[in-house]
């Protein structure tokens, strides 16, 4: 039987660098000079604030925006046509795909498929989230439930690795079921619910997205084969030639209409309490158990905390203030509780002494493994043709090349 690690136990590394001192803060935000990527102009502002007003220019969330969302809506109405469903929304329970989903059937009149993927570490309280909002608006709920044996296999063996992407296989395993759903149902657009308004965008080295680094790196500290790839049954495969299947020859596109809304997130979470019974899970991100130990581990051996960006654009959107964020991140995220980290621990069947070799690796990143990104910088104008395309959002373009 595993043992449960003591939650006052957890271990802390002992054999890496010390992290990096603050010494430098954006006057506008707080994104600070441990970013990686992160550069200051001669006022002291960040490339990230500069990315977020030319995003803000590009997408913008007036009367401009309502038209483009209009025609989006127009598109997937017509090519929905006699299908059960005209789009594909993935769920998590969280406010922005809940939101997403209430504005596609509530306001846009679209006819949309929820999908949720469960990777074995869902939040009780999202659940719930999803169930309510689902009936509640009349919409089918569909899980897709990831192979557990892959799954836990997947997470050990990217942890064993001691890379800074140790939860990129639920972000693949996501993106996978939304594809083999949409293809299966013959969905022509994939609804995403993702604001840089409000949450900003992520230096590429916290969330390098590669199927073929993650399928490396498994290969080398995993246990377990990998179901091989069927179109509408995806598992963890997620390549260039599964991108090119999808965006090319199926023709199935990703949208990001919160992008063009007026989003405010204390409006926000009164519509949906009201309106479809929703629960705030307390904290960002806390849709997924799992995010306690990434947290945990990303702050204690990384020096990384994605609050920074998650509040920088807050910041930045009128939403925060920037002295009350400063005071936040003096201290750990409230999600970091012991007691999830320590069920997570054990759920994954590690003992706390293999989790505690785990912690005490020294860090390591996308790059120190194989990965397409010497590919992905020539191939910048066919990825930006992509974007064009909205067969990929503009934050993954933006990220990939101007965010470090």
């Amino acid at each position: 039987m595993t043992e449960i690690i003591d939650p006052e136990l957890l271990p802390e590394p002992k054999h890496i660098p010390p992290p990096r001192e603050v010494s430098r803060i954006c006057t506008r935000c707080i994104m600070d000079n441990t970013i990686h990527g992160i550069l200051f102009d001669d006022e002291g502002i960040c490339n990230f604030c500069s990315l977020h007003s030319k995003l803000e220019e590009e997408f913008p969330n007036d009367e401009r925006g309502e038209r483009v969302i209009e025609k989006y809506v127009e598109q997937i109405k017509q090519n929905g046509k006699k299908r059960p469903y005209d789009c594909v929304i993935g769920i998590s329970g969280g406010r922005d795909s809940t939101y997403l989903l209430y504005l596609a059937k509530k306001v846009w009149g679209l006819r949309p498929l929820a999908v949720h993927f469960n990777d074995g570490f869902g939040n009780p309280v999202t659940g719930k989230n999803m169930l309510n909002a689902t009936k509640n608006l009349d919409i089918e709920l569909r899980t897709i439930t990831s192979d557990w044996r892959e799954a836990k296999d997947l997470r050990i063996a990217l942890l064993k690795s001691s890379t800074l992407n140790f939860g990129i296989s639920t972000d693949i395993g996501l993106f996978n079921a939304l594809f083999g759903t949409a293809n299966k149902e013959k969905v022509k657009y994939i609804l995403v619910g993702h604001s840089f308004r409000t949450e900003g965008i992520v230096p590429l080295v916290w969330s390098y997205l590669d199927g073929y680094n993650m399928k490396k790196i498994h290969q080398e500290f995993g246990s377990l084969p990998l179901r091989k790839w069927h179109p509408n049954d995806p598992g963890f495969n997620y390549d260039i030639p599964h991108i090119f299947y999808y965006g090319f020859i199926k023709r199935i596109k990703i949208l990001t209409p919160l992008y063009y809304s007026q989003y405010v997130r204390s409006y926000v979470d009164e519509l949906l309490e009201r309106e479809v019974g929703w629960v705030n899970s307390g904290a960002h991100y806390y849709d997924d158990l799992y995010q306690s130990l990434l947290f945990y581990l990303e702050r204690i051996k990384y020096n990384v905390d994605r609050r920074k960006p998650n509040y920088s654009a807050l910041i930045r959107s009128g939403q925060m203030d920037r002295e009350d964020a400063l005071n936040k991140i003096k201290t750990p995220y409230i999600i970091e509780d012991p007691a999830v980290i320590s069920l997570c621990i054990k759920r994954l069947g590690l003992t706390k002494e293999e989790f505690a070799k785990c912690v005490d690796q020294p860090p390591k990143y996308f790059y120190d493994f194989p990965n397409r990104y010497t590919l992905m910088k020539y191939a910048k104008p066919a990825v930006k043709l992509l974007c064009l395309l909205n067969m990929i959002p503009k934050a993954t373009y933006e990220k990939y090349y101007h965010c470090g």
